[in-house]
């Protein structure tokens, strides 16, 4: 009786999370449709970037700026709950390359403020403009739920959804790019850190699974993303210290939000915290002063029933289902890709890229290379990851 009751209930969560997590895409559409507009950000000098690589912590990279960029901002369409809606994000091109560039999608990491977005430039930076002063034509997506989407909940570690805004950005673009006859090579990079190696993951195979796209990957290079998200819960149900409190409270509303749940947030945190996420979240407060006001105990900030919910197989069933969905459990990449984990991560566990490594092998990727960092955290990880990864990019930029 008891496991009757227990396949049943399987049975009707899946039906939930089927209905949730069906295909948003009506139709896919050509860049074309899917641009909107480009406003100009500015020419920037090399010598311009390379000043604000070293302002803003990322002077190990200055070097890597050799060519004038031209920026603008991006505002374009993508499909997210069966709607269409507008999107933006950051475009650097770079001046007086001898060749036509290729294309670099660039994916930011996990982001609180609305004030850094990407397409907010010059007045933020995320280092990754320095791709554009590199030579490539490099493409920075705000995200839904930042930029001119601010207003739409973000879907933090949703697959398709990220995997739509990136792809359609790069649609976006290589359609302004024709119709402004800028030229740029056929060849498409993907990057990204943290949330951004999740999201050019799920670019990845987005692309990859819908020939419809007319893209191809020339190669992508993802760091330290949650890409088993599996494995990331069984981690924070096991241990009494978690260094980001915060990111949990960012998933546990993305996807209440994103999928409808609309469930209070005391069914996932205990008080005070659960009356204060709102006002945490709103967009005009940074990681560390979010992290400063919760707990590092997940026992302590979560709900007692909510946190036991997690260790009991018949429990919390809509959440488990839906990060094992948002996991890359049955695919794995057929361009040539680079995995980076630094091996003490606090915030993204590195077993997560252990076991998505093991994964791809076993499915057969051909071409896919894993870099552990040693002792590496989330911070001090992202330098060795981009110093290794712009050398490799440029080996197949031919």
């Amino acid at each position: 009786m008891k496991n009757t009751h227990l396949l049943g209930l399987i049975l009707l969560v899946m039906v939930a999370l089927t209905s949730c997590q069906k295909d948003w895409r009506n139709e896919i559409l050509p860049g074309k449709k899917l641009f909107v507009s480009a406003a100009p950000r500015g020419y920037f000098t090399k010598d311009a970037l390379q000043a604000a690589a070293v302002k803003s912590g990322y002077g190990v990279f200055a070097p890597l700026a050799k060519y004038d960029v031209d920026f603008y901002k991006i505002v374009y369409y993508t499909t997210f709950k069966g709607k269409q809606i507008q999107v933006s994000g950051l475009l650097g091109i770079p001046q007086g390359v001898p060749t036509a560039p290729s294309l670099l999608s660039a994916q930011h990491g996990t982001m609180f403020r609305y004030a850094d977005a990407p397409s907010n430039f010059p007045l933020t930076f995320t280092g990754f403009e320095l791709f554009a002063s590199a030579g490539y034509i490099t493409l920075i997506p705000d995200f839904i739920g930042y930029g001119v989407s601010q207003n739409t909940v973000h879907p933090y570690y949703d697959q398709q959804s990220s995997g739509l805004t990136v792809t359609d950005m790069i649609k976006a673009v290589k359609y302004y790019l024709q119709d402004q006859n800028k030229p740029a090579s056929n060849r498409l990079f993907l990057v990204g850190y943290s949330e951004g190696g999740y999201v050019t993951m799920a670019a990845q195979k987005e692309i990859e699974t819908t020939p419809a796209h007319q893209l191809k990957v020339t190669a992508a290079a993802e760091g330290a993303g949650g890409y088993d998200l599996n494995v990331i819960l069984n981690t924070l149900a096991d241990t009494s210290y978690y260094a980001a409190p915060s990111f949990l409270t960012l998933l546990i509303k993305g996807y209440n939000a994103t999928y409808n749940w609309n469930r209070p947030y005391s069914d996932f945190f205990q008080q005070p915290y659960a009356s204060q996420i709102p006002s945490l979240l709103d967009g005009t407060k940074g990681r560390e002063q979010i992290d400063a006001a919760l707990t590092t105990s997940p026992a302590g900030l979560f709900n007692p029933v909510f946190y036991a919910g997690l260790n009991n197989p018949t429990q919390e069933l809509a959440l488990k289902l839906f990060l094992a969905g948002n996991s890359f459990l049955t695919w794995a990449p057929r361009s040539p890709t680079r995995l980076f984990h630094g091996t003490a991560d606090e915030a993204v566990f590195f077993k997560s890229s252990v076991t998505t490594y093991a994964r791809f092998k076993a499915l057969g990727a051909p071409d896919v290379e894993f870099y552990p960092i040693s002792n590496g955290t989330h911070a001090t990880s992202i330098a060795p990851m981009m110093l290794l990864t712009l050398p490799w990019i440029q080996s197949l930029d031919h």
